[in-house]
């Protein structure tokens, strides 16, 4: 994935430098805002960047019987929690601070307390809540290409 990223960031710096301040600020905000959608949509359905379904949660060991049924992340995906940054030179989508450490725990698969009460830790599997799909670099590309036509 990190050889798409940067072979679309050679191709967008060839053909986005002749562009001025303003020109150059409105395209990236319009890739932002189109890639922080095209993010939580993956979210949503629950989908790493390569199309896997993310590893769905452990059932609880206390009296819950059954599969757990509501949906992962439902609020981390929202607007006040999932930000879209838009510079000259660059695009970014992040998390708010209040949500950071949750969605780092889970990018990275990484082991965090499971309760405040307790001092229980659990390793979690790795679910991949921010990252470029094959799809989303070609909307760039065409987002690019767009631009430059106009």
């Amino acid at each position: 994935m990190t050889d798409d990223v940067k072979k679309l960031e050679v191709f967008a710096q060839g053909l986005v430098q002749n562009l001025n301040g303003t020109a150059r600020q409105s395209l990236s905000r319009e890739i932002a805002k189109d890639l922080r959608a095209s993010q939580a949509q993956r979210i949503t359905a629950q989908r790493n960047p390569d199309g896997t379904a993310y590893e769905p949660r452990k059932p609880q060991k206390r009296s819950k019987k059954g599969r757990i049924k509501r949906a992962m992340f439902t609020k981390i995906k929202l607007n006040r929690h999932l930000k879209a940054k838009a510079t000259q030179n660059q695009v970014s989508i992040s998390f708010t601070p209040q949500v950071e450490r949750i969605a780092k725990v889970h990018q990275f698969g990484l082991r965090d307390r499971v309760s405040r009460i307790r001092n229980l830790t659990v390793k979690y599997p790795e679910r991949q809540l921010l990252g470029f799909t094959d799809a989303d670099i070609n909307h760039i590309k065409d987002q690019v290409i767009d631009h430059l036509a106009k």
